[in-house]
């Protein structure tokens, strides 16, 4: 993603990936919780991509803008405590402890096609929980009609944010309430059947398979429940190519390049773009 999704625009490296590392101390206390039941109405057209390709193509730029790099350059970043702010309007404000969080929300796994704004995807096994479900639990306002998302700022061991002074750190992203409240949408913990490694976006992360990949802000700590349309992270950067929305369309072509294809990682094969990402029976009404 970009800095926590993906943009800008590189295309993905065909070399072989190298295996990321995890950090011992990055493992939470509810590992044990992996893996989750598998939810069978989430069903793929396409192979699974490997998982050390899928942990090798990233792109994070709080860590590094090459993303054979991210793996090694995130290994030693502090996932474990980790609190996640609810504010705004919500009737219950509240900070969450992680590890209380995933255990007061039965975990699921679904597979999900993932794209990316740069024209690569992939086909992903997340575990995790509807977005939905978390909110309600906050009981948000009548007149919430947003939400804004922001990631970690911690420049002493995200080189990223260290180096690259030029970006609005930290992070930031949002989502309209009924694409949050969507099912699909998802307050992601876990991959390949183990909980999230920091690379992916630990401990906590979103995934709205419908968007682009730079909408899956990683690294959450605050969520802010708003009644008027946030900024998001590349949309101030670049607001002539990256739009609030950020559906996955192939005949809107980005700026620099078509988005009628994409290429699936680790098999070079090139395919039509779904619109919508191929979740447009399900999402499309919101559109309307």
């Amino acid at each position: 993603m970009l800095a926590t999704g993906c943009a800008l625009g590189a295309e993905p490296s065909s070399k072989s990936a190298p295996q990321p590392v995890t950090a011992p101390g990055t493992v939470p206390a509810t590992a044990g919780l992996y893996p989750a039941r598998r939810n069978p109405a989430f069903v793929l057209d396409r192979e699974l991509t490997d998982e050390q390709v899928a942990g090798a193509t990233i792109n994070y730029y709080e860590f590094s803008t090459d993303k054979q790099a991210v793996a090694s350059l995130a290994r030693g970043f502090r996932t474990h405590p980790w609190s996640v702010e609810v504010t705004g309007l919500v009737e219950k404000p509240r900070t969450w402890d992680l590890d209380a969080l995933v255990r007061a929300f039965p975990l699921e796994e679904r597979l999900y096609r993932h794209r990316c704004v740069e024209r690569w995807a992939m086909a992903v096994p997340w575990t995790g929980f509807p977005l939905a479900r978390f909110l309600a639990e906050n009981r948000p306002l009548s007149a919430a009609r947003f939400v804004r998302f922001v990631s970690f700022l911690r420049p002493e061991e995200a080189p990223g944010q260290k180096e690259q002074t030029w970006y609005p750190w930290p992070y930031f992203e949002g989502l309209t309430m009924a694409e949050a409240m969507h099912d699909l949408t998802l307050l992601v913990t876990g991959i390949y059947g183990k909980p999230l490694p920091p690379h992916h976006g630990a401990p906590l992360r979103l995934v709205v398979p419908w968007k682009y990949g730079y909408k899956s802000i990683k690294g959450i700590v605050r969520v802010e429940l708003t009644a008027e349309r946030p900024p998001t992270f590349w949309n101030a950067m670049a607001p002539m190519e990256y739009g609030f929305t950020s559906n996955v369309d192939p005949e809107v072509s980005h700026p620099r390049w078509s988005q009628a294809t994409e290429t699936l990682i680790g098999t070079d094969r090139v395919v039509p773009t779904l619109p919508y990402n191929g979740y447009g029976d399900l999402v499309a009404r919101l559109y309307a």
